[in-house]
């Protein structure tokens, strides 16, 4: 097939809509994608600064431009030789009145044309909600919100007809209520006025026969009867299973693919959906179809088709996946591992167990997560799944005496300990992986109950195991069969939520070993990775995915890849980092954390904040910089509110403590105070961050070398061509200064590896080595799509700082050189500046590599190549050697090529 040579990501709303990317064509062309990658271009909730909050699948949305906006970016991109993928969500839909399928939802309730487009359980086992649709987006308990005068009624005169006003936004009201004495006009309003006793009573009354119920926000863990997107009540589940809810869904995006508008789709939290693969399969058979459909010019064009999935470390897609690949979270925590010092990890782990006072491991701390998450905010899901399970019980004579209370109970233990986002059972059971991923579920589980000494529910844990795809539902009666598909589907649209909220969004924020590992996709508890298995993962892509992309920042990242990278630094040096970091805390945040009420932040949280403030330090942030230094504690700031309230230790989202929250924002504001002395907490901060910057930007620079090279399809982040020391969302969709990357293509020295270092703060060096891997990409295209990738042997007695290998196709081969754990390699080219920071370079010294040297096939001894990023040329020795120190003379990283 054809696929993307390279991606760019961009983020569209208002601010930047599809006119301002299509004024950026050239600027991406000349840089080297072949395709941008935007962001869903559907109708989303106005204002909207995602576009995840879908409200119309079958409009360009009208903030971003339009169709008419759309189908200039797709000419524009044409003519520069680039074509477009676009973002699709079809796991869910904003819960707006301005989503027409909702609307209608609350409207008519089960009557709706689109009552089964939702997934709603309408057959609730609780009479008030038989037949209604929970609607929590009231501020307050429902009696204080009606007593407030929160909800009330108003009146559309352009419509003709009164609606329910909460807060702004309106809710319909059956026509059928208005038939029993209901609002009809303007005039009937006073009649259902909450200020009065008989008026709450009446709009009470009337509430009560509408189709939905208005409730508390926090009712909804409890109380919701329809699918959520996580645990967030203003998006709700979409059941694109449905065919004619796929065709809806799918329509105009596959309309636009037809018409050569675009040229593939990322599929959203594929996940979410009640059956991934069955969808992936139908979804690439549309665009399939549509392929002779196409400008004839682009029918030899495959269409690309990527899925945002989450693989846990040992996990692949399989064969039966209908897709190129993920959307890189697996390349991304696994080239950040690499590049982590396995020597560090003991010092680390131990640094972070004395100053949290927690000595244990990540899997334990994501294992409470697990449970605090069933227990306040899915118990509802949890209760469905248990039900269905239970009903399964029911149809079974020799099950039939199980209640669901045990059912409950068994079902918590595997929920607590499950190891992956979710398993493919179908009406045929499991797949060979989906059993080996239960089975050690269950194997822990099982231990977990043996600790019950008051009762046994082993057997049920078994028999729960054939329920859930042990056993083929297809071999059961057609009732039997249909019960328990249905708790397969409870079960495997609850891990997804349920994984996501407990790992990413809270044990990432109360695991604190080390930040760089605490990423979407990535494992905290694995600290680094070989080299051989990092090769062999590579590897494998290539022979299976090899289409798949490979990213190392997205819109969804914790930190960004360059903050990353300086701290995998860390690792390298964690003796001098855990003796600093400890004398920090003892001279500027003395540990008076005596629990809740206390003033002082714990011991744990300031780590992070000092992890954080070092890896993030912007490199042109002078420590007496007062501007400077709000700007960044204002950054700073907004992330420490989000990783408290994520941990969910000390304060949260639902009952934020403002004290400790206020306590915690004076030691961060202390700690950014301008420096007037030499011992001053910012100097300090400041002399570290630049001390380790070089290291981190060699780590940079190899990842980013790396992610262009590896078998898969590079994404490149918007804006990450410079370097990226953003944090969390929403530090990580700021605005993108064009104008300054474009002029530096332009630089009279943009070619020059002396000037590009020795100015190297600028951001222009990674842009170099990121337009001379593009433009490497786009003159061997083939080589990058369709070749081996090979480790290369390496001589010396630094082959552990090397990462090396070709990627050949038939005789014709490019040799990749990454650097790994060169700290103490780096050239200091004038000595400490008075400040300490280190005036180094991220470049290595020769001597560093002393005679280590790469082996490269036998064909290419005494051959000439050329440097893809410096322009410069390399002999090979007649023995096919070529020594490292001088491949890296010039970049610490090489692309080398055969003219």
């Amino acid at each position: 097939m054809t696929a993307p040579r390279a991606t760019v990501r961009l983020q569209l709303h208002q601010g930047y809509t599809l006119a301002d990317a299509r004024d950026h064509v050239p600027y991406f062309a000349r840089l080297g994608v072949s395709h941008l990658y935007l962001s869903p271009i559907t109708r989303a909730r106005p204002g909207s600064q995602h576009g995840y909050d879908v409200v119309d699948h079958a409009q360009v949305n009208p903030e971003l431009g339009g169709e008419p906006a759309l189908r200039a970016l797709a000419a524009t991109a044409r003519e520069a030789g680039l074509g477009l993928i676009v973002d699709i969500v079809p796991n869910h839909m904003a819960t707006s009145t301005d989503n027409p399928w909702w609307r209608s939802v609350l409207e008519q309730g089960r009557g709706s044309p689109h009552a089964e487009w939702f997934d709603i359980t309408w057959d609730s086992t609780d009479k008030d909600m038989h037949d209604k649709v929970l609607a929590p987006f009231l501020g307050k308990p429902y009696g204080e919100a009606l007593a407030a005068g929160d909800i009330g009624l108003r009146y559309d005169a352009q419509a003709d007809r009164c609606y329910v006003d909460v807060h702004g936004s309106p809710y319909p009201l059956d026509p059928a209520s208005l038939d029993d004495g209901g609002p009809r006009d303007a005039g009937a309003l006073a009649d259902f006025d909450p200020a009065t006793d008989a008026g709450r009573e009446r709009l009470h009354a009337l509430l009560e026969r509408q189709h939905y119920r208005l409730a508390w926000w926090r009712a909804a863990p409890e109380e919701i009867n329809w699918r959520r997107f996580f645990e967030i009540t203003d998006l709700i589940g979409v059941r694109v299973d449905q065919p004619v809810v796929f065709d809806a869904v799918h329509d105009m995006i596959l309309g636009f693919y037809e018409e050569g508008l675009i040229d593939g789709v990322r599929v959203d939290h594929v996940d979410g959906l009640s059956d991934p693969i069955g969808y992936c399969e139908r979804l690439r058979a549309a665009l399939d179809e549509r392929v002779q459909r196409r400008p004839a010019h682009l029918r030899e064009q495959d269409p690309y088709l990527v899925i945002e999935k989450i693989l846990a470390d040992d996990e692949t897609l399989d064969d039966r996946w209908k897709v190129n690949g993920t959307t890189g979270y697996d390349f991304m925590s696994q080239v950040g591992a690499v590049l982590h010092d396995p020597s560090g990890e003991q010092t680390l782990t131990e640094l972070w167990e004395s100053v949290s006072g927690d000595p244990r491991p990540f899997t334990a701390i994501a294992n409470e997560a697990r449970d605090l998450m069933m227990l306040r905010h899915f118990p509802a899901e949890r209760l469905a799944a248990a039900r269905a399970l239970h009903r399964v019980a029911r149809l079974d004579l020799r099950t039939r005496d199980w209640g669901e209370s045990a059912i409950q109970r068994v079902l918590w233990e595997l929920l607590s300990v499950f190891p992956v986002y979710r398993i493919y059972a179908d009406e045929r059971g499991w797949h060979h992986m989906d059993r080996v991923r239960f089975e050690h579920a269950a194997t822990q589980a099982h231990a977990r109950i043996r600790l019950d000494r008051d009762g046994d529910d082993g057997p049920l844990l078994e028999l729960m195991s054939g329920w859930l795809g042990g056993e083929a539902p297809e071999n059961f009666p057609p009732e039997q069969c249909m019960a328990r598909r249905e708790a397969i589907r409870r079960f495997q649209q609850l891990t997804p939520p349920l994984t996501a909220k407990s790992l990413e969004d809270t044990a990432f924020y109360r695991y604190g070993r080390l930040l760089s590992r605490n990423e979407v996709g990535a494992d905290p508890g694995l600290f680094c990775m070989a080299p051989d298995v990092f090769h062999r993962r590579c590897s494998s892509r290539g022979r299976h995915f090899p289409h798949a992309m490979v990213a190392t920042a997205t819109h969804d990242h914790k930190r960004g890849e360059d903050t990353r990278s300086r701290l995998a630094a860390l690792s390298e040096v964690s003796a001098q980092w855990a003796d600093t970091v400890l004398d920090w805390m003892n001279r500027h945040v003395p540990a008076t954390y005596s629990g809740a009420g206390t003033l002082s932040p714990h011991p744990g949280d300031v780590y992070m904040l000092l992890q954080t403030l070092v890896a993030a330090w912007p490199l042109a942030l002078a420590p007496d910089d007062e501007a400077g230094l709000q700007a960044f504690g204002d950054r700073v700031s907004a992330w420490q509110q989000k990783a408290l309230r994520e941990a969910k230790l000390r304060t949260s989202w639902v009952v934020p403590d403002a004290t400790y929250e206020a306590a915690c924002e004076d030691v961060l504001r202390k700690l950014l105070q301008p420096a007037t002395e030499p011992d001053s907490p910012a100097r300090e901060i400041a002399a570290f961050a630049n001390r380790i910057a070089p290291a981190g930007a060699v780590n940079s620079l190899s990842q980013t070398l790396l992610r262009m090279t590896v078998p898969g399809v590079p994404d490149l982040y918007q804006g990450t061509e410079f370097w990226d020391f953003s944090l969390v969302d929403p530090d990580n969709r700021a605005p993108v200064d064009y104008a300054a990357r474009m002029a530096a293509l332009d630089a009279g020295d943009a070619h020059d590896p002396d000037a590009l270092l020795a100015n190297w703060r600028d951001g222009r060096l990674k842009q170099a080595i990121v337009r001379g891997a593009l433009q490497a990409r786009r003159d061997y295209a083939d080589i990058f799509a369709e070749g081996n990738y090979v480790p290369l042997p390496i001589l010396g007695s630094r082959g552990a700082n090397i990462l090396a290998f070709l990627r050949c196709l038939e005789d014709r081969c490019v040799f990749v050189l990454a650097p790994r754990l060169c700290s103490q390699g780096l050239r200091d080219e004038a000595g400490d500046d008075p400040s300490g920071a280190s005036t180094a370079l991220p470049r290595i010294d020769g001597d560093f590599w002393d005679t280590t040297a790469v082996v490269l096939p036998h064909r290419y001894a005494g051959a000439v190549l050329r440097d893809a990023l410096s322009g410069r040329e390399r002999r090979v020795g007649a023995d096919s050697i070529l020594p490292l120190a001088e491949a890296l003379a010039d970049f610490p990283v090489a692309l080398l090529v055969a003219d």
